[in-house]
């Protein structure tokens, strides 16, 4: 008796408990497309890296590297965070990797990612003060 009142008692609970888990789950939408409070206008990843197959995912992961360090170290560097300074083109990302890691190993290139993550975290900091200041972190 008591495990038919024990079940019972978890019967009314899980099923109290659907509606809501229902709703919840209504309300995620997974999508692809992202949106940004800041900088909505940022532009695009080249196709290129966007096609990029995932066993070569590190090639994408380190042009992304070098575009987030250059744009931060541009940011205190001249003191400004407005989109452009924030989010320019990924043109000098692409530059860089093409001319000095395009042939590069996977290792290496895994490598150079490190560094450029070393390089974004030291430049966060005082980036982020320039860009909170002007509202736009």
């Amino acid at each position: 008796m008591r495990q038919a009142g024990c079940t019972l008692v978890l019967t009314a609970l899980v099923l109290g408990l659907t509606p809501a888990f229902a709703v919840a789950e209504r309300n995620l939408v997974p999508t692809l497309d992202r949106s940004f409070d800041v900088c909505p206008d940022r532009p695009a990843e080249p196709v290129w890296m966007q096609e990029i197959p995932l066993r070569q995912a590190y090639q994408r992961v380190l042009v992304q590297d070098i575009y987030r360090a250059q744009n931060l170290e541009r940011v205190v560097e001249i003191g400004n965070c407005d989109c452009a300074t924030r989010f320019p083109s990924w043109d000098a990302a692409e530059a860089v990797f093409r001319e000095s890691y395009a042939s590069d190993e996977r290792w290496e290139m895994l490598e150079a990612s490190d560094g450029y993550n070393r390089r974004a975290n030291a430049a966060r900091t005082a980036a982020k003060a320039i860009c909170d200041a002007a509202g736009s972190w």
